[in-house]
Parts: C-alpha cells; structure tokens; sequence
C-alpha cells in the first residue's frame, strides 16, 4: 500500500521535471539570435540566454530591452487646460456600451468602473486646483532620440521631461500628436547613442507570451509578463480601434509604454484598462505596433496624420443583408450612400455594392474598412474587390484626405481659435458628411475627453451635434462660434441638440466649462 501510494508522486515529479526542460528549451531557442540586419541595432539585439537547463526567465530579454524604455513626465498650467490625465479614465456612464455589457456579465462593479487611458496622475495644489503635474510612460525607437508614447500621456503639457534609466532627465519636443489611434511622438533634444528597440512587423498570436515594461502609480522600470488574450478588440474609443488584449498586470502609468515580445521587439503601445477599482484585472488593451508605427511615420516626416477618405457610408453584411444581396458570405462592407463628388463617386462606386478586399486583403467588416482606408495616405490609388449583384468586379479608387478640422500638429496650442476663455467640452469633431456612416448633419463626435463636461453628460463616439443654441451647425468651428455667441451674451449655459442611437435630446452645457442635466 505505501510503494502505491509514492509512485504517482514520484511519476508526477519526474513529468515535470521532464516539460520543464522542454519549456525551457523552447524559450531559450525563441529568445537566442541577432533580429536586425545592417549596422544600426537597437537594444535588444544579440539576447542570449545563460539560464541552466529546466528554468525560464524573461530577465535577459527584460536587460537588454529596459534601457529603452523611458519616464515620461509633463507640467501643465492649471484651470482648464489639464483635462484629460487626472480622473480613473473612462468611468461612469462613458464606459462603452460591449465593456460594461462586458463588466456587468462578470460582476465586474455592474459597469461603473473605470476604463480608459493609464495616464500620469496628476498632483493637486493648496486649494484643489486642477493637476499640474503627471506621469506616464514611453520607449526609444531610434538612437536619435525619438520616443513614442500616447497622446493622452502629454495632451495640452506645456513641458515634457523624460527620464531614462540610468535617471538623466532630458527635454523633450512634441513632434506631433494623433487623438485619434492616441499615438504622440517626442523627440529627445541632442540625443545621440541612445538604447532604442524596434517595432515588430508582425502582429502576435492569441496565446503569445508578452512583456510590459513602464512606470506604474509612478514607479519605474516595473516589468510585468502575460500573454496576448485576444486581438482585434473594439473599446468604443474611436473608428479606427484594433487592439490587442493582454492580462500582463499594468496600471495608471503605464500609458505610452511598451509591450514586448519574446524577441524583444515591440508589439503594442499599452494605453487603456478595464477595471471596477482603477487597478489591474488583467483586461488591458495595446495599440498594435503596426498602427503605431504608420501613424509614427506621419509625424517624423510632417508633425500630423493625413488619412485616406473614400467617400461613402457603409455598414456591415448582416446574415440577411447577404441572403437579400444573393452572396455566399456575410463579410466585407455595405455601401449604403456614394457621397457625391468623392472618390467613390468618381470611381464608379454604387450603393449596394458589397466591399471584400482592399489591395487583395480581404474586409472582414465595416470597421474593417474604415481602419484600413484610414491608415492610407491621401492620394494613394487603391484596388476595391467589389460584389455588385453578387457579380464580381474590381474598382480603382484614388484617395482623398479625410474632411476634419482636427488635424494635430505639434505648433498648435492646446485651446482652440475661439480663446482661452472659452470652455472646453472635451470632445473632438468632424463635420458629420466627411464622416462614413455619420449622415449629411451636424458635427460627429469622434473622440470623447473622459474627464471633461460633455463626457459627465454622456456623449460618446459617433454622437452628432446638431444645434448648438438654436443655430444648427456643420463643421466645429460652428460649435466654437455658439458657444462663442452664448458666452458674449452672458449667458449661463447654452444648450446643445445631440442625436445619438438612443434619439434626440438636449443637453445643457454651463459656460464654465460644466455641464448640467
């Protein structure tokens, strides 16, 4: 009875013993090697690997690839220019509708909770006064000195300072920004030499090991590993969503840093959470180093994005929208509208036909299409495989810019045309018609500030203003020009008309920047 009772243990011990070695093997193979050609290499080249047979560590890469991850500090003025970097991110009622379906199916604090942007926290003076102070995160990219770090890390900052490693501070430039992916790079002034690390060409697997390097609550260097848990996520934080999901523990203050593979090159920018107490719940989402790198190399080479427009409003393919068109798939994008004197139009594109490709890479969706077109440079001619009447065909379309007056640039300041007195909603717009999906009306909401007024009074992504006081407005310049008009008679609140998938309703803004129901 007592030989019996040993030999699963022993049998057990042994198994173990045995996949150990295996894993470690493995990993020790997947880590070992030079990753980039030429003479310039970045910080993680040449990661060997001296661990004894039947262990695993992510120390030789976290050594090698640390010294380019950097602390990204920012001084604001106070009042209301600092409104994005000191709430819990996107709580209350602003929690995208999947994330807090989501949150309430798991108990996770029926919803309320906060999720968004792991931005520096900001320090309040005597008095109460609004953040001057915060901190975030951010990695090298080149030996130059260019870092990248979100946009909601140094929106409105009047001063960046990074911090590396070895803890010499530098100053830092903002090169350019883009709210729209949360993508900003900085530039390091007289840098030369430094540690930098690359961002990797292919998208990781559902199930890779990754690694997060940044500066937590302010801590630095603090280095968290998961794995990727899905791909492809869509927050409700803008159009252009496409992010990576991982369950490596991080925090406010890892904004802008970076996640890392097991080659050591970057895979995603962290920059929002899910949780019910502003801590880690291992629900984290990274820009995908793709993204990045696209919208990085717009602002090296003019300090702004230009995205490419098609110029007309689609929608997804249904089960029965396929069954009504005679396809086989219910994939691709549904041109619902050809907007007249766009390049769909000149194109040739109708409503009813049925988008599948771009340049022979097959449009799951909607939103699909809209993120791709989008990451394209005005100008580019682009092959469409079409389904007309279930037909297939080819069309060429040359694109256009994106109508937008939100093109950020780093010579702009962090209040608008209207002055520095006027109140700050917390929104980003576009005119509705330059918008796909959007309708001919008003001023779509494509970005939504989750401390500022508007956002406490529930506006979200895709919502459209249509008056503000009782003019009825079309570009936001037309929003800035009501308020404007509100405030010079002295009124206290004006009212804005808000149509959203809920219907139509007004919402009061006070002129101090408040808002009230």
């Amino acid at each position: 009875m007592t030989r019996t009772d040993k030999t699963p243990s022993v049998t057990k011990r042994r198994r173990q013993a045995l996949l150990a070695g295996v894993f470690g093997l493995a990993v020790a193979g997947m880590v070992a090697g030079e990753f980039l050609p030429g003479t310039a290499t970045p910080a993680f080249a040449q990661i060997t690997t001296s661990q004894p047979a039947g262990t695993f560590s992510f120390a030789d890469i976290v050594e090698k690839v640390s010294p380019a991850v950097v602390s990204v500090k920012v001084k604001k003025d106070g009042g209301d220019q600092v409104a994005m970097n000191d709430g819990e991110g996107l709580g209350g009622g602003n929690i995208p509708p999947q994330i807090e379906q989501f949150m309430k199916r798991f108990g996770l604090g029926e919803g309320r909770g906060p999720m968004g942007p792991m931005g520096p926290r900001g320090h309040r003076g005597p008095g109460g006064e609004r953040p001057v102070v915060g901190q975030g995160s951010g990695f090298i990219i080149s030996a130059d000195g260019y870092v990248v770090t979100n946009n909601h890390v140094v929106d409105g900052a009047d001063e960046v300072d990074v911090t590396t490693t070895d803890g010499k501070e530098h100053v830092a430039k903002v090169i350019g920004t883009d709210p729209r992916t949360d993508v900003a790079l900085l530039k390091i002034a007289d840098a030369k030499d430094l540690p930098w690390v690359k961002l990797a060409d292919s998208a990781p697997r559902v199930g890779d090991w990754v690694i997060a390097v940044g500066n937590p609550f302010g801590l630095g260097g603090t280095v968290t590993a998961g794995i990727v848990s899905a791909r492809g996520r869509d927050i409700g934080s803008g159009p252009y969503d496409d992010f990576i999901q991982i369950d490596a523990p991080i925090n406010r203050g890892n904004s802008g840093g970076p996640t890392f593979s097991l080659n050591g090159e970057v895979i995603g920018m962290n920059t929002a959470i899910v949780s019910p107490s502003g801590g880690n719940v291992g629900i984290a989402f990274a820009i995908p180093s793709e993204t990045v790198k696209t919208v990085v190399n717009q602002l090296r080479e003019s300090g702004a994005v230009a995205r490419g427009y098609i110029g007309v409003q689609i929608q997804p393919v249904t089960e029965e929208l396929a069954s009504g068109l005679g396809i086989k798939d219910a994939e691709g994008a549904l041109v619902a509208q050809v907007q007249p004197n766009t390049p769909g139009a000149k194109a040739g594109l109708k409503a009813g036909d049925v988008i599948i490709k771009l340049n022979n890479e097959p449009i799951k969706d909607a939103r699909d299409l809209t993120r791709k077109v989008g990451m394209l440079k005005p100008g580019t001619e682009v092959q469409l495989a079409v389904l007309r009447d279930a037909k297939p065909l080819t069309v060429a379309v040359k694109l256009d810019q994106l109508p937008t007056e939100q093109v950020a640039r780093a010579d702009q300041g962090g209040e608008d045309a209207a002055g520095k007195d006027m109140p700050r909603l917390g929104l980003q717009l576009a005119p509705a018609k330059g918008v796909d999906g959007a309708g001919n009306e008003g001023v779509v909401v494509t970005g939504v500030d989750p401390n500022g007024p508007a956002a406490a009074r529930g506006f979200r992504t895709g919502d459209v203003i249509l008056k503000v006081g009782d003019k009825t407005v079309a570009t936001p310049k037309d929003v800035r020009d009501g308020l404007a008009a509100a405030k010079a008679e002295n009124r206290k609140a004006v009212l804005i008309q808000v149509k959203s998938e809920q219907g139509v309703r007004f919402v009061a803004i006070t002129l101090d920047g408040k808002a009230k129901g």
